[in-house]
């Protein structure tokens, strides 16, 4: 039997204990413009899922132990669903009013609407069954004669960001094969994903080994992060439920060309990293938005440490803990070099699965929070353009909006002519158990506004930042604080036997858990009055 890796391990487990959900897909909506060739693309699509073992493999379990079956080509039923206009009854999902809410609760992808948009919506939405269904499904919506809406969903035990890359030039080449009547003649994958799960089991070696990669990158991870906040004080404004229900907000983050600009001029000042300013600069909004000065923030690693891996689809993803200090009011500045200290040692010691990291380290388990941190951050810098011959492509933004933290910052730069910076753009997606849309609009506002000082002036404290808007401040200090009664001209003896005579039994006041009534404080009070005159 083939092992599963760490990280299909952690995602298997979660897909064991929540049953199937849309939680874990990755949906890829492409728009084909031109004359398409629907066989090709069908015969494409396989030639891929039959290069790349990881797309014809189910997780079956042995004797209560998961692992991977590859099915050889002759197994597979697998195929692509063709759905035109005039085809009520497709090859369609069918939405389960019990089903996971981020199934029912997918945004629309950009530019489509109408029946299509709840179409697409319910294909990115299945709900795989990953001990007998390989984790690829595919939909091709016919939209015009000439225009057609691709829709690839694949569960993230398979893929991650950086597999979107060889996947879409695999898809190209094999597209324009098939377009001219042969197979796509490529190169072979020198190793596959198989190969890479039992390699990982080698390399990190025996926790009994205290020699062993695995026990000396734990040691430090202990060391690390020892006294970490399990929970994160977040501004919620509700409290956290017993289980996440995965339904999310997006408040949309936009940084400007001229503050991309100057932020990559200040990493490369720093010998840092355009993703090392955003890590430091999130960490100082949450640290002002009362956090505190602890913050452990999730970072994704590629995980491919081989070049061998660099076109092999498959889910390589590693998460490190990067936690920042910010006690002291360090300068901006300040804080950066600290983020870019932790960072460099984090990614020195990456070889140890996350999963792996949490049993060792055993913190609080909770199915309503992620352990070890709640807050992550990525800079997406993959893509997934596909060159299909006599075909313009567009990749839509992709609709699935499932929570899977509490708040989750994806971000990616843009760039004009001769690679300037063109800005920073993307999402702040915010659990719906514990935000609102507008909590969610505040932080990422508040994010900017940080990534703005940053750019102005490193050199400024952390307690000068400012998070709030003229409008947030104008709540703060004046709506919030409008708590102004007009009050009465008599004294205090007067408002109290007013009190006494309206509400006699009431409780007046309690200390040391003994509770004296309104009526019996009076009579106290006047005993005491009448022995100071005597």
């Amino acid at each position: 039997m083939i092992p599963m890796s760490s990280a299909q391990r952690r995602l298997w487990f979660q897909w064991h204990v929540e049953g199937p959900s849309a939680t874990y897909n990755i949906p890829l909506a492409v728009r084909l413009t031109g004359a398409l060739d629907r066989a090709a693309l069908a015969a494409a699509l396989l030639d891929v899922i039959e290069r790349h073992e990881i797309l014809r493999t189910v997780f079956p379990t042995s004797a209560g132990e998961p692992y991977q079956r590859i099915l050889k080509t002759e197994e597979l039923s697998w195929e692509l669903a063709v759905v035109d206009p005039d085809d009520p009854g497709a090859d369609l999902p069918a939405v389960d009013p019990s089903a996971d809410r981020a199934v029912q609760d997918l945004a629309p992808i950009d530019g489509v609407s109408g029946e299509l948009a709840e179409a697409v919506a319910r294909a990115a939405g299945h709900a795989f069954d990953l001990a007998t269904e390989v984790p690829v499904r595919a939909w091709l919506f016919a939209t015009a004669p000439e225009e057609h809406l691709l829709v690839l969903v694949m569960h993230h035990i398979a893929v991650d960001g950086w597999s979107m890359g060889p996947l879409a030039r695999d898809i190209s080449a094999a597209y324009a094969a098939r377009c001219e009547g042969v197979a796509p003649d490529w190169e072979p994958l020198p190793v596959q994903y198989a190969d890479y799960a039992l390699w990982q089991e080698e390399l990190l070696g025996s926790p009994e080994d205290p020699d062993s990669v695995v026990s000396r990158q734990v040691a430090y991870w202990r060391e690390a992060l020892a006294g970490a906040p399990e929970e994160l004080d977040l501004p919620a404004v509700r409290p956290r439920p017993a289980k996440s229900g995965h339904a999310a907000h997006l408040a949309e983050l936009t940084v400007s060309a001229d503050v991309h600009r100057r932020l990559a001029d200040l990493a490369g000042e720093r010998g840092t990293s355009l993703f090392m300013v955003l890590q430091a600069a999130l960490a100082a909004t949450l640290s002002r938005l009362g956090a505190g000065t602890d913050i452990p923030i999730g970072s994704a690693v590629a995980g491919r440490t081989d070049k061998a891996l660099d076109d092999l689809v498959g889910c390589f993803l590693n998460t490190l803990v990067i936690r920042t200090d910010l006690s002291g009011d360090p300068a901006l500045g300040d804080v950066l070099g600290r983020v870019k200290e932790v960072g460099l040692d984090a990614l020195a010691h990456q070889d140890v699965p996350f999963d792996r990291l949490v049993e060792e380290l055993a913190p609080a388990r909770s199915l309503s929070r992620h352990p070890l941190f709640q807050v992550v951050l990525t800079l997406q810098n993959t893509g997934a353009a596909l060159d299909l011959p006599g075909l313009r492509t567009e990749v839509l933004t992709s609709g699935a909006t499932a929570a899977k933290f509490d708040l989750d910052v994806m971000v990616g730069e843009t760039f004009g002519p001769g690679g300037t910076p063109a800005g920073v753009r993307g999402v702040l997606k915010a659990s719906a158990d514990l935000f609102d849309l507008p909590t969610a609009e505040r932080i990422a506002a508040g994010l900017v506004r940080v990534l703005e000082a940053f750019a102005a002036d490193p050199s400024v404290r952390l307690s000068a930042v400012d998070v709030l808007g003229g409008a947030d401040r104008r709540r703060v200090l004046v709506e919030w604080n409008d708590t102004g009664v007009e009050l009465s001209s008599s004294l205090v003896p007067e408002l109290f036997a007013a009190q006494v005579a309206r509400t006699p039994d009431a409780v007046a006041v309690v200390c040391d858990g003994v509770e004296v009534s309104f009526a019996e404080l009076d009579e106290r009070a006047n005993r005491l009055a009448w022995f100071l005159v005597g």
